[in-house]
């Protein structure tokens, strides 16, 4: 029995310096989404007013010109798909897929937040488990409990930022999706005009 608790020691000590290192690397990557946080929402508040007005008053004879009127950038995912939408607009299965393309665009999107919102947690806490395993050295106890501390505000961190991002992007991928929903129904009432 003795030599099973030796083994479980040294695999859980020697996973306490990959798991801060990785914490880090979470942590560092949490930040770099809040930019690009920052980015995208800024462009979605230039682009959300703009399709709300053209899709409000949006008819199938308006379709035509809809591209000229919606700036193509290259940072709003929606604005990407609504043109390429409109270049195939006569095929009903090419819209489908690019329908279906936007939803696998989008939670590619959410990946990093996914994965920050589950893995923050897990490693965090996993750091306490590990320091806790000390060999009853009282003089590092108190190390080993500033280490556990850190990894666990650092998990948590990452994973309140993934939380929140992954949350507020869902939100807008419903509401693009939606608008794109709208676009194609359009589209098909068009087709139905034309003949």
């Amino acid at each position: 029995m003795n030599y099973i608790s030796d083994i479980l020691y040294w695999i859980s000590t020697g996973l306490l310096v990959p798991v801060i290192v990785l914490l880090i690397i979470l942590f560092g990557r949490s930040l770099l989404l809040i930019g690009s946080f920052f980015g995208q929402y800024m462009s979605i508040r230039k682009t959300e007013s703009l399709l709300r007005g053209e899709f409000d008053s949006l008819t199938p004879g308006g379709i035509a010109s809809l591209g000229e009127r919606i700036p193509n950038v290259r940072t709003s995912l929606v604005t990407v798909y609504i043109h390429r939408m409109l270049e195939v607009r006569n095929s009903r299965p090419h819209v489908e897929r690019l329908l279906a393309d936007f939803e696998i665009a989008a939670d590619k999107d959410l990946a990093i937040s996914k994965t920050l919102t589950k893995m923050g947690p897990m490693l965090g806490l996993m750091g306490p488990a590990l320091v806790g395993l000390s060999a009853g050295d009282i003089s590092s106890m108190a190390y080993n409990m500033q280490v556990a501390f850190a990894t666990t505000v650092v998990g948590l961190f990452a994973s309140a930022i993934g939380f929140i991002t992954q949350q507020v992007k869902q939100r807008w991928y419903l509401q693009d999706m939606t608008n794109l929903e709208f676009l194609a129904e359009i589209m098909k009432e068009e087709g139905k005009c034309v003949k």
